[in-house]
């Protein structure tokens, strides 16, 4: 049986990738992308579910049957890009503009063991040039592939050995308000060298009010003793597809810390994959999705442990309302090699409306004798007690249901420590509350 879709769905970006062609670019690199351009056109868009593990809950036929345009922008001020994203005038802030790096509307401060370049700056870099597309472009996805066949421009971040970035390092990239169903394929390459740690804050918005196409790549390499603090913000407009992937490298003795955040998009995807190649490294990937009306995402998280004494840690929540649905795939492999491996799974959902559906897949592979693993997924919604409990004290009813509802997410926003970050998510929870207590029909039904 076969995963591809109808060829239309491969012609759809046809001109695309020969506009992307077009582009003076060092011979590595187009050799790169023209090997994911014929890996993507043999596997097209995944619309096929059935036998096809990867997208069995997620139906891709609406990107497969959208019509999107290539190569298109439009003028960004800064003011319109602060009022859309988090923002402190203290990070160093790399701005991409649909698929374009803006040195102008970007903000720097550290300089000392820290380089930003922009992807097109940095072909001379032999770190590159060796990394580019070894986590994630030449494999067999069909989005990753896409990505690097049609890459224009993104970002290359370096943080030098023996080095502490004091300030997050914020990615934002932007869709601008003029592109009419427009495609982007951002990339970020980030290396952190020895003993060297960094907070880094990946967003990505929309400013436009047509459907857009995001399809971004990030490549994250750690080497050894190395300490990553990664947050994800993901917040297109809902009749948009956002689908990103994220691949980390972990050598010795490293901690690599993730906590994403979702909302927005008709469908999302956040397909994240950490390896512990090396002993004594650790990962945790954590994660808060909010869906109401018809929006879908679709959370793939995975971890694969190589090397022995490593662990991880995967927990993610769900909120949900209206007809929406959410997808959690997570899967922890631990190689027969991977002796004294501790791995933690779990998913929890909370259901505000009859129609809202998950999809919770965990697994654990484990080919290692001598480990500690635990796995688990629930979905359940707010019971009559929990709501009388509140209202005895005096607490009208809905401002009962939203205290519920937002308790549920404050375990999640607690991790998002920088201030000016945490202050700005709390701010989107608090938004988006409203909007799902309006579409929900369980809470204190039971």
């Amino acid at each position: 049986m076969t995963l591809t879709s109808p060829p239309a769905a491969v012609d759809k970006f046809q001109s695309a990738r020969e506009k992307a062609a077009q582009f003076d670019r060092p011979e590595w690199f187009t050799a790169k992308q023209e090997k994911a351009w014929k890996i993507f056109s043999e596997l097209g868009i995944p619309v096929a579910r059935r036998g096809n593990e990867l997208w069995k809950y997620t139906n891709l036929r609406p990107i497969a049957d959208a019509e999107f345009s290539y190569g298109q922008t439009s003028e960004v001020t800064a003011d319109a890009i602060q009022g859309a994203a988090p923002w402190d005038d203290d990070w160093n802030t790399l701005v991409v503009i649909d698929g374009q790096f803006s040195g102008q509307l970007s903000n720097l401060n550290e300089t000392d063991g820290l380089t930003v370049q922009a992807l097109t700056e940095a072909f001379d870099s032999d770190s590159l040039a060796e990394r580019f597309a070894t986590l994630a472009g030449c494999e067999e996805y069909a989005f990753s592939t896409l990505n690097t066949a049609l890459v224009g421009d993104g970002v290359h971040v370096r943080v030098e050995s023996d080095t502490t970035v004091e300030n997050p390092v914020q990615v934002l990239f932007v869709t601008s308000a003029g592109v009419t169903n427009g495609v982007s394929a951002p990339r970020s390459l980030v290396e952190v060298g020895e003993n060297s740690s960094m907070t880094l804050v990946e967003t990505y918005v929309n400013l436009a009010s047509t459907p857009q196409l995001t399809i971004p790549v990030t490549e994250i390499f750690e080497e050894a003793g190395s300490t990553v603090r990664h947050y994800r913000v993901q917040m297109e407009n809902e009749d948009s597809f956002h689908i990103g992937t994220t691949r980390v490298h972990q050598l010795d003795d490293t901690d690599f810390t993730s906590t994403s955040f979702a909302v927005g998009a008709s469908i999302a995807r956040n397909d994240a994959h950490t390896l512990i190649d090396a002993p004594g490294a650790s990962c945790t990937l954590h994660g808060l999705y909010m869906t109401h009306g018809e929006q879908h995402q679709d959370q793939e998280i995975s971890t694969t442990h190589a090397k022995p004494g490593g662990s991880s840690d995967q927990y993610y929540k769900g909120i949900l309302a209206g007809n929406s649905h959410a997808v959690f795939s997570g899967k922890v492999i631990v190689e027969r090699d991977a002796q004294k491996t501790e791995a933690n799974q779990k998913d929890l959902n909370l259901l505000l409306s009859r129609g809202a559906e998950i999809d919770a897949k965990p697994s654990l592979e484990i080919y290692a004798d001598d480990i500690t693993a635990s796995h688990g997924a629930t979905a359940g919604h707010v019971d009559r007690d929990s709501l009388f409990y509140l209202q005895s004290r005096g607490v009208d009813e809905e401002s009962a249901k939203a205290i519920l509802v937002r308790g549920f997410a404050e375990e999640m926003l607690n991790e998002f420590e920088p201030e000016s970050l945490n202050e700005f998510i709390e701010k989107v929870i608090d938004e988006q509350i409203p909007v799902l207590l309006a579409q929900s029909d369980t809470i204190g039904t039971a």
